[in-house]
């Protein structure tokens, strides 16, 4: 598994909203500057964000992008779902209700479902809230 640009990215952006949580609204010109991300490259990243409901958006003079629950009820396992749609570590645990063709003769299934059930659990119970304390932390070291 490897996580995208997108991914990566976005749990940046969404550390940085969780960081002015109360604030209102963050303005996306303001969030890309801080990030050093383009900020058409972060449009396509919010969209998707905004589509799964982790974040808020508006148009407009005062727009832009707030999260849509506390930092706590979000995990970085929805952030990377949304980004990356598939989180597994190989390709034939993608495969959904289909499953892998050689799935009932496959030996190193049993594996790759217990490592892709750690990945899982790991990312969903690592909240953003955490990762803001994390940030707030690097910050006050400089």
């Amino acid at each position: 598994m490897m996580i995208s640009t997108k991914g990566r990215y976005a749990l940046r952006v969404m550390i940085e909203l969780a960081a002015r949580e109360g604030q209102g609204y963050v303005a996306l010109k303001d969030v890309a500057r801080r990030q050093e991300i383009s900020e058409k490259y972060l449009e396509a990243i919010m969209k998707k964000l905004v589509m799964e409901g982790l974040v808020s958006g508006v148009r407009g003079k005062g727009g832009g992008y707030q999260l849509a629950r506390s930092a706590e009820e979000c995990t970085v396992g929805e952030i990377l779902r949304a980004t990356e749609n598939n989180l597994t570590p190989v390709s034939c645990q993608g495969l959904g209700e289909v499953g892998c063709p050689r799935g009932e003769r496959c030996p190193t299934l049993p594996m790759w479902q217990e490592l892709n059930g750690l990945i899982q659990n790991y990312f969903d119970r690592t909240t953003l809230a955490h990762l803001a304390q994390k940030a707030r932390e690097l910050e006050g070291e400089n």
